[in-house]
C-alpha cells in the first residue's frame, strides 16, 4: 500500500480531507527550517582532538580501533585483525565499490564474497557511511551497497571508515545524510533503515550483568583511514569545518560536559544498537 493510500485511510477515519494549503506550507517550511538544539561543547575541538575523542569513546564501549594511511593498507589490518583474534580469515563483504577496489590479491589468504549477510556468516566488513564523535557512534544507513544484515548477523562486525567521515555532533551527521543522499521510490533523503551503532551489541537486562554480543555482533572493529589532513596538527583547518558553518548554538560545559535541553531532538547517547526505521527483512 502507498504511502498517499495509508494517508487517504486516516484521513477518512478523522473524517478529514486534506489539509489547507496555508497549513501544508507552515508545516513544510517548519520541516525545511526546523531548529537545532544545543550541542555539546566537547565536540567543538580542533579537528585532532575531534577525531581522538571518537577513537576514545569507541573503546570506551567496548568497541576498537586501527588507524591506517590509506586505504590500501585496509586488506593488510583485517588480516591482521583477525589473526589476533584466532578467526579464520573469512568473511562477508559489503559490495560498495570503495571495498571492491581495495588490492585485495596482497593478502591471498583472505576469502570473502560480496553479499548480505547470512545467519553462518561469522565476520561482516561493512562501508561506514558517517560517525560522530561526541558518543562514539557509526551512522550506517541501509541501501543497496551497505546491506543493514552486515550489521545484526555476524559476531564480528568490522567497519571501514574514512577519518573525512567523522564529525562533532549527531546533527551534522544527519545534514551528510540529507546532502548526499536521495531515495529512489520517495525522493526524500531517508533510507529504508538507519542503525546508530555505538560499540558492540550488548545488554544488562539479567541481573544487571553485562553480556556482549546480546543482539547483534559480539565485536566491533573500526579499521580508520586517516584519509583528513586536517586531522594532523599544524596542518589544515583547525576547526571542524562543519563547526565553523553551522548556526547551532553551542551548549556552555555542563557537569559530565553535557547540555540537557527540556524536550531534545532524538537521544544523544547511542548506547549499542538503534535503528531510526523498522528493519528490513533482509
Amino acid at each position: 500500500m502507498s504511502k498517499d493510500a495509508i494517508l487517504g485511510a486516516v484521513r477518512r477515519g478523522l473524517k478529514r480531507g486534506p489539509l489547507p494549503a496555508d497549513q501544508r506550507a507552515m508545516l513544510e517550511g517548519r520541516l525545511a527550517t526546523h531548529p537545532r538544539h544545543l550541542i555539546p561543547a566537547r565536540s567543538r575541538v580542533p579537528r585532532p582532538e575531534q577525531i581522538a575523542l571518537f577513537i576514545r569513546n569507541v573503546e570506551k564501549e567496548f568497541g576498537t580501533v586501527a588507524r591506517v594511511a590509506d586505504a590500501d593498507a585496509i586488506p593488510g589490518a583485517i588480516a591482521d585483525y583477525l589473526a589476533q583474534q584466532n578467526l579464520e580469515p573469512r568473511f562477508v563483504l559489503a559490495p560498495h565499490p570503495d571495498l571492491a577496489a581495495l588490492p585485495w590479491a596482497n593478502r591471498p589468504l583472505l576469502r570473502f564474497e560480496a553479499r548480505r549477510a547470512a545467519p553462518s556468516d561469522a565476520v561482516s566488513v561493512q562501508h561506514g557511511f558517517a560517525a560522530i564523535a561526541e558518543t562514539g557512534t557509526l551512522m550506517l544507513p541501509s541501501d543497496a551497497t551497505r546491506p543493514t544484515t552486515l550489521n545484526l548477523l555476524a559476531e564480528t562486525e568490522i567497519v571501514v571508515l574514512r577519518s573525512s567521515r567523522i564529525v562533532g555532533a549527531y546533527e551534522e551527521a544527519w545534514d551528510i545524510l540529507r546532502r548526499e543522499r536521495s531515495d529512489p521510490v520517495t525522493s526524500g533523503f531517508m533510507p529504508r533503515n538507519v542503525m546508530l551503532v555505538t560499540g558492540p551489541s550488548r545488554s544488562a537486562d539479567i541481573e544487571q550483568t553485562l553480556e556482549l554480543g546480546a543482539h547483534g555482533p559480539r565485536r566491533l572493529h573500526i579499521v580508520l583511514v586517516e584519509d583528513d589532513p586536517a586531522e594532523t596538527p599544524g596542518v589544515g583547518p583547525s576547526h571542524d569545518p562543519a563547526a565553523a558553518k553551522s548556526d547551532a548554538p553551542v551548549a556552555p560545559p555542563a557537569e559530565g560536559d553535557r547540555a540537557a535541553t527540556a524536550k531534545p531532538a532524538r537521544p544523544r547517547r547511542a548506547k549499542g544498537r538503534t535503528d531510526s526505521t523498522t528493519p528490513p527483512g533482509a
